[in-house]
């Protein structure tokens, strides 16, 4: 019998991406009520610094087509996950919890380019500009001519990003990394086959335990004592 997990999995997964886009947001205010377009501060020399930017493409400053774009792709591709967060309901709580960190860091982005244009520079809806400030300067130099696509390049590792941005790679990284157990456990469900005990925590709920069936007792025999007397 197909189980029924428990709907306590959409308050776990509403209260992840919802702490993901109030710490976004209120690190984007911090940086644009502290600081100015382009200002630096080193935090730990070189390695690590606040470096204000307004990146109007896609994560990690990739560009793809005009802003409105990708803001419509953006939203597009959340909707997507957020199907398919509602379809994996309750079944792997860290492959789930996964999904609501990559969803929690879209929705941030998405705020930034729905509302931050018209609001600092009354430009319309869909046109802003995310804002980006977390600079680790791990490596910044000219690729070797050597390296396929790269090779005599100007690249900076990492670019500057958000938390957002941090989210969304934490949340991909989990998802690759949790995937072949929530396949796994996906399977069994399907198959009806029994799911493990230290499985049984993983599922939101625990409705999908493994039920233990008592032997049936053997009818007492004539001229047998009673087990019950």
């Amino acid at each position: 019998m197909e189980p029924t997990p428990s709907k306590k999995w959409f308050s776990t997964s509403l209260m992840i991406m919802l702490m993901v886009v109030i710490v976004d947001q209120v690190s984007k205010v911090i940086v644009l009520k502290t600081m100015y377009k382009g200002q630096s501060i080193p935090v730990f020399g070189d390695w690590l610094r606040l470096t204000f930017t307004e990146n109007p493409g896609m994560a990690f400053g990739i560009q793809f087509g005009p802003p409105a774009m990708i803001t419509i792709l953006s939203l597009a591709a959340t909707l997507l996950i957020i199907a398919y967060l509602y379809k994996v309901g309750g079944m792997y709580k860290p492959y789930r919890y996964s999904l609501s960190f990559v969803l929690g860091g879209a929705f941030g982005n998405i705020i930034d380019r729905v509302f931050y244009g018209k609001v600092l520079y009354n430009d319309p809806l869909f046109l802003g500009k995310v804002v980006d400030f977390i600079h680790v300067n791990v490596w910044r130099g000219v690729v070797p001519e050597g390296i396929p696509f790269l090779g005599g390049k100007y690249l900076a590792l990492f670019p500057i990003w958000n938390v957002a941005d941090m989210a969304i790679v934490l949340g991909v990284v989990g998802i690759l990394f949790f995937q072949r157990q929530f396949h796994e456990l996906a399977e069994k469900q399907l198959i009806g086959e029994p799911i493990e005990s230290d499985e049984v925590s993983a599922v939101e709920g625990g409705s999908t335990e493994e039920t233990t069936v008592e032997p049936e007792r053997e009818a007492d025999l004539p001229g047998q004592p009673s087990s019950e007397g």
